[in-house]
C-alpha cells in the first residue's frame, strides 16, 4: 500500500481548522512530517517551537476552512 501524502496533508490542514483558536492559531498535535510539508508548503509558520501551537498564513486559513467543509461538512437538505 503506498500512502498518498498529499491527502495526509490536506487531512490534517482541515482538522486544524476544527482547532483555530485565536484567529489563526491551531494546535499543532499533528504528525511532525505532515507539520513540516504544510510549512514548506507556505501554509503554516515554523512548527518547530515550544508553543502548542502553529499560526496558519493567510493562505493555509483559506484552505483550510474550504478542506474542512469539503472533507467533513454535509450539504444542507
Amino acid at each position: 500500500m503506498e500512502i498518498d501524502r498529499d491527502k495526509i496533508d490536506d487531512a490534517v490542514l482541515a482538522l486544524m481548522w476544527l482547532t483555530l483558536h485565536d484567529e489563526r492559531r491551531a494546535w499543532k498535535g499533528f504528525d511532525w512530517d505532515a507539520l513540516e510539508r504544510l510549512h514548506a508548503r507556505g501554509l503554516i509558520a515554523d512548527p518547530v517551537n515550544k508553543a502548542k501551537s502553529v499560526v496558519l498564513t493567510d493562505e493555509g486559513l483559506r484552505q483550510s476552512e474550504e478542506l474542512f467543509r469539503a472533507l467533513f461538512t454535509r450539504p444542507r437538505s
